[in-house]
């Protein structure tokens, strides 16, 4: 396991444990086996760290969005979307526990930002899914539509968060499906228009000198033969193009399965527009 990836790990088992606040750099180094030196040789302090925790949760919720998009049946699209959002909930309670007790005490303008463009890039995720699902007949209301989903969305994770009884996700999913479809179908008046919704582009454009550079890192970190296979030769392509875009979407496929991976697997769709 990477450094970065170990401190990751075991301070957000801290952090779950006793708080942002309580825990300090020395109770994660002591946890994490390694020196202070080790840690601040990859982040500069507790916060950007707690910065990088927001940032991989929500890369992983964006590139399976991504994903979905572009791979699920369209009869199963939206029962998949809701499904990964809770699945994800679930899988991240313990980070959004503490963010919503303590108020995330690095409000900074930079946490700000992120969870901004974090917040537009759902929004652009959502708007992808409703269009295909239902084309020109929501042409009107689908600002509103994606509204409501996101309402859905942080309504029902509050369930998933504090209820103590367990939660079938199945259902959940289906119920909102239904509900999504009622109000694609039967909404009339149209409240929020494009310009309200003000929805830029989420992520500034990456260059192929960082996407060369992520690959590099990432190509350290992991051991699997097929998904490094696949990377040195996404990495080829991308210094030279030469390959038919089926087998860039198929290594694509194939490095999207590690954790590791998804983020550059969805900056690498997005730069070859695929």
């Amino acid at each position: 396991m990477a450094k970065k990836q170990l401190i990751m790990e075991k301070a957000l088992e801290l952090f779950a444990d006793q708080g942002f606040k309580a825990t300090s750099v020395q109770q994660i180094t002591e946890h994490c086996g390694i020196s202070k030196g080790a840690f601040y040789l990859s982040f500069k302090s507790k916060d950007e760290l707690i910065l990088e925790l927001f940032d991989h949760f929500s890369m992983q919720d964006l590139s399976e969005i991504d994903y979905l998009v572009k791979n699920s049946e369209t009869k199963t699209l939206l029962y998949d979307f809701y499904l990964a959002m809770f699945h994800s909930s679930q899988q991240h309670s313990d980070f959004a526990k503490i963010f919503i007790k303590e108020q995330m005490h690095t409000l900074d303008e930079k946490f700000v930002n992120k969870m901004q463009s974090f917040d537009r890039a759902l929004e652009e995720g959502i708007l992808a899914i409703v269009e295909r699902l239902y084309g020109e007949e929501i042409e009107k209301i689908k600002y509103d539509l994606i509204y409501c989903i996101k309402g859905f969305l942080n309504t029902y994770s509050q369930i998933l968060l504090f209820s103590e009884m367990p939660v079938d996700l199945d259902l959940l999913a289906q119920s909102l499906v239904e509900k999504t479809n009622v109000l694609a179908k039967h909404t009339t008046i149209p409240f929020v228009t494009k310009e309200m919704a003000q929805m830029p582009p989420a992520t500034e454009e990456i260059t192929k000198e960082q996407l060369l550079e992520m690959m590099e890192e990432i190509m350290e970190e992991i051991t699997d033969s097929i998904e490094k296979e696949s990377l040195i030769l996404l990495k080829e392509h991308l210094v030279e193009p030469s390959l038919d875009a089926a087998i860039v979407k198929g290594l694509l496929e194939n490095i999207w399965k590690n954790p590791h991976c998804k983020w550059l697997s969805y900056l690498l769709r997005r730069y070859w527009e695929l």
